[in-house]
């Protein structure tokens, strides 16, 4: 999968370079692109590549060739009022169900995105399967077939994307917001470069490599903890004869069929028992404790244990968390290597970190200039 994802990379480099940044030594302004938008196009042609077998051409064309991003926008939009309104019993009624759901002859929305994946799929199996491995390839070698391949390849492109984007573009939001952090990494990339760690331009850093930058790592790590890529409740459902638990060395007792879920943002952002008074603080520093002090390396461990939460756990782990973090990393390496980042218009004093995360999530227009 890696060389798939390191050719999705180079594009977002390449448009960027192209399009939008201001050479090194200029004094010209440089010309504002919205980077939330930018870094779906990445994720979105990555994870239909590795599904389908064909990216959409989001980053060739620089525009959501499918209206993917506007019909998922939509369709979220419409699930979301219908989980708060606690309507999503009506789609399990005769008639009113079907008649309120997304359709394939929509315009737009989830029906209009199930429509487009349905004819990919429709010309992918006319292809042979053991040319080349996608995912979409291996689920019909092993029998996957029907209504089950289209959901499997339908929750593949659903899912795959946005939390991915909303990785790297939060992690991106919170850098350049936090000069310091920003020129700590940007350092760690340089000496990377230099060292020949990472491929001289056009080649792109390794995963393993990556991975073995410490302060990129605990980058990746502050990121997703301080803004949880899904925030859904995930619940599960206890067993029927009840399930016991042990919490903080106190035992509980859960009934049969209860709904267990849990909060990402009390878990992980304001989670000041596990990362410290200054949980709230984007301090990616925190991830960088001695294995050789006991008590730091047991702080370490539970640390790495809640973290890894943001993908689920055990048989609900996401199953797309290899491909995510691949992404992440190489994502903010090569962008910190080419290019530097400034918000277009900074948080004004009196607004919360909080609020600008949150904001300026789906929308982050910045200016980039080339680094020489």
């Amino acid at each position: 999968m890696e060389p798939n994802i390191d050719t999705h990379i180079k594009e977002l480099v390449h448009l960027i370079h192209t399009k939008y940044a201001a050479p090194a030594a200029s004094v010209k302004p440089a010309k504002s692109m919205n980077l939330a938008v930018t870094i779906q196009y990445l994720t979105l042609d990555v994870v239909s590549e590795l599904s389908l077998g064909k990216p959409f051409g989001d980053l060739k064309a620089d525009e959501d060739v499918n209206d993917y991003l506007k019909a998922s926008a939509e369709g979220l939009r419409i699930g979301n009022v219908s989980w708060a309104l606690g309507t999503m019993w009506l789609r399990d009624i005769p008639i009113i169900g079907p008649a309120i759901s997304p359709s394939e002859k929509d315009a737009s929305g989830f029906g209009r995105m199930m429509a487009e994946t349905r004819k990919i799929i429709d010309e992918r199996r006319a292809k042979p399967t053991d040319e080349k491995s996608d995912i979409l390839a291996s689920f019909i070698r092993n029998g996957v077939s029907g209504d089950d391949l289209f959901h499997e390849v339908f929750e593949q492109i659903l899912a795959g994307a946005d939390t991915t984007a909303g990785a790297i573009r939060a992690t991106l939001l919170f850098l350049m917001s936090n000069p310091r952090a920003y020129r700590k990494l940007q350092a760690e990339i340089d000496e990377a470069v230099q060292e020949g760690v990472a491929p001289a331009a056009p080649g792109i850093i390794s995963d393993a490599e990556a991975r073995r930058l410490p302060y990129l790592t605990a980058v990746v790590r502050e990121g997703m903890r301080i803004h949880p890529p899904a925030v859904n409740l995930f619940s599960r459902i206890a067993p029927p004869e009840g399930d016991a638990v042990t919490v903080e060395g106190e035992e509980y007792f859960i009934p049969g069929g209860t709904m267990i879920g849990y909060s990402a943002w009390s878990m992980h952002k304001n989670n000041k028992a596990v990362y410290g008074n200054d949980a709230e603080a984007f301090r990616p520093e925190r991830w960088i404790l001695s294995e050789d002090d006991p008590d730091e390396k047991e702080r370490l461990a539970r640390m790495i244990k809640v973290n890894d939460l943001v993908f689920g756990y055990g048989r609900w782990v996401c199953l797309g968390k290899v491909v995510a973090l691949i992404e992440v990393h190489k994502a903010l390496f090569e962008l910190l290597r080419h290019f530097d980042f400034a918000i277009t218009n900074p948080v004004k004093p009196w607004e919360t970190y909080n609020s600008l995360g949150l904001w300026e999530i789906n929308n982050m227009p910045v200016n980039v200039t080339e680094r020489s």
